[in-house]
């Protein structure tokens, strides 16, 4: 499992038009499952999640997390982020997971956070034709595995 966040001031993702999950203040977290990732890994990264330290505190450090500040999380299944891009010029899944597989570790990834964060989570649709937009803070964007 790879999570892309970025600290962002809003964000929101349309389907067909309409906004299905729009957040102000917190990050937004882009979501590749791979193969075999454990019920252990999705808890290990949901805690990462919101407990990494990318908000500034009185000194403008970054040592405040999404739990510190009561911001919101947008994830977002994006299988793309698991992709071979190590030859050629075009991308291979073969590093993602299959659809069931994802949607499922997807699924519970956002349950965890869900019980987790009373502030809110907000979600893409999984599998569909997305337009996320946001507005990066920082910027501030990191790469995490579990």
């Amino acid at each position: 499992m790879l999570v892309l966040i970025q600290r962002v001031s809003e964000a929101s993702v349309r389907v067909e038009g309409a906004v299905i999950g729009q957040i102000g203040s917190g990050l937004l977290a882009l979501v590749g499952m791979e193969p075999g990732d454990s019920e252990a890994q999705i808890a290990r990264m949901a805690d990462r999640l919101l407990g990494y330290r990318v908000f500034g505190d009185e000194a403008g450090k970054m040592n405040r997390s999404l739990r510190d500040t009561g911001g919101g999380l947008l994830l977002v299944s994006q299988f793309t982020l698991a992709a071979d891009t190590s030859s050629g010029m075009r991308p291979g899944f073969s590093n993602a997971a299959p659809p069931a597989e994802a949607e499922r570790g997807f699924n519970r990834l956002v349950d965890i956070c869900r019980q987790k964060h009373a502030p809110g989570v907000e979600t893409g649709q999984f599998g569909a034709h997305m337009v996320v937009s946001l507005v990066n803070d920082g910027p501030v964007t990191f790469l995490l595995r579990p």
